[in-house]
């Protein structure tokens, strides 16, 4: 297959690491009661204030200081970012890899990613300038980025492979539920979004101290790993599609998949008010009802999704669900251009979307070089394919509604990219 990335060999593993089956690592502690829903909660806090933030709080803020140029100001403060951001999670999942201390190898990391986001968002919201905003917005991205990267390292550290499925379940739940109550809080707060950033800044700091505390990794002080080298430290962040062909087709399935619902989520402030008319107001206050519409068929199908993978042992077959009917929710708005296709969207979106969230994140560590023996930073290259989608949304966004007719376009491209995902998974081999 072709993939753009050149072909460099990735260092070999640290001898402390486990086979493909084992539940941890040699510096992980195995999955420890309660740890199934504080994955839930920590996903839940972290997602709320991605959704918050990037859906309501933001776009809010840009809008107020520009009103006829907020499209533009918005697509280049998260255009900015992503040139900062691109590489956070696999860098830091690197080091968090090699970490030696008497927290363990993830949490450190977790509660400095934790700690700067929250300062800085506490100081984000009396700005008024859009320089100082991107200059704000890259530091959190980076910061939020530092925490979720070693975060996402404990299913695959601390779950055997036949437990993935409910453990990914979980994070599922929690990112579901967190994206609409992010969204929910986040409208209330739109009015003063100096509260707002600050709300969610003390919650990410808090969930992360105590998942740090509840969950106590064994202490890497005494782990060894090979002597550092610049060479092999970068080499590893460049995974041969010729020798990993399951991990690059992950990869560009996730891209577009992520890419396809971005699009649209990210703009879906402006979709209510440029599309279906509604005042800024009323649209802070919808834009709550349109995540709460789609939460309980999302938390249905995340549930269900993640267990019923596990007791058939097939992974693929819930993705392709997953991405037809996210392809007839997005098809809802085209239909009916006003708050019922919106609605609509949001309820089947929500189904498909949860059941993507369930199945993806247990394919995904099941398709890891070596069989994990470098999670956080192998998951963290992944996350690079929902971090550059994400970020690209609102430029791909501004082209399409600027030259290809306006928001119909959003949801056109967003079927389109989504269904692709869907043909890029059929060459994975290692999952069913």
């Amino acid at each position: 297959m072709s993939f753009p990335l050149p072909e460099i060999n990735s260092p070999p593993p640290s001898p402390q690491v486990a086979n493909k089956s084992s539940p941890a690592t040699a510096t992980s502690r195995p999955a420890g009661r309660g740890l199934l829903p504080s994955l839930a909660v920590t996903s839940m806090v972290l997602f709320a204030t991605y959704s918050g933030l990037i859906a309501v709080l933001l776009p809010n803020q840009v809008a107020a200081i520009d009103e006829a140029n907020k499209v533009a100001n918005f697509a280049t403060i998260s255009t900015t970012s992503f040139f900062f951001t691109l590489f956070a999670q696999p860098v830091v999942g690197a080091l968090s890899d090699r970490t030696r201390s008497r927290l363990g190898r993830r949490a450190p990391w977790m509660l400095i990613g934790a700690a700067i986001g929250a300062v800085f968002l506490m100081g984000l919201g009396g700005l008024e300038s859009i320089f100082w905003i991107v200059c704000f917005w890259v530091i959190i991205q980076v910061s939020l980025n530092a925490l979720q990267g070693p975060f996402s390292a404990i299913v695959p550290d601390r779950f055997p492979r036949e437990r993935r499925g409910i453990a990914s379940s979980m994070v599922g739940v929690g990112t579901m539920a967190g994206s609409t109550a992010g969204v929910i809080l986040a409208g209330n707060l739109a009015g003063n979004v100096g509260l707002g950033y600050t709300v969610f800044g003390i919650a990410v700091l808090v969930a992360a101290l105590l998942f740090v505390l509840l969950h106590r990794d064994f202490p890497s002080r005494n782990v060894t790993h090979p002597p550092f080298q610049w060479k092999q430290f970068l080499a590893g962040f460049v995974i041969s599609p010729r020798r990993h062909p399951d991990f690059a087709w992950a990869f560009a399935a996730r891209f577009l998949f992520t890419l396809g619902y971005f699009v649209v989520f990210t703009f879906q402030l402006y979709i209510l008010t440029d599309y279906v008319g509604l005042a800024l107001a009323e649209a802070n206050a919808t834009i709550g009802l349109l995540s709460l519409a789609g939460l309980g068929s999302t938390l249905i199908s995340v549930s269900l999704g993640g267990w019923w993978s596990d007791r058939i042992g097939k992974r693929k077959v819930f993705v392709y669900v997953a991405s037809a009917l996210m392809v007839l929710g997005l098809l809802m708005p085209v239909i009916m251009p006003n708050i019922t296709g919106m609605i609509a969207m949001g309820v089947v979106n929500g189904f498909g979307f949860g059941l993507y969230m369930a199945c993806d994140t247990a394919l995904m560590t099941e398709v890891l070089p070596g069989g994990g023996t470098a999670a956080a930073k192998d998951l963290g290259i992944l996350n690079i394919a929902t971090n550059i989608p994400q970020a690209m949304s609102p430029v791909v966004a501004s082209v399409l509604i600027s030259s290809f007719g306006g928001y119909p376009a959003l949801f056109i491209f967003g079927m389109a990219a989504v269904a692709i995902a869907a043909v890029v998974l059929v060459p994975i081999k290692s999952v069913r």
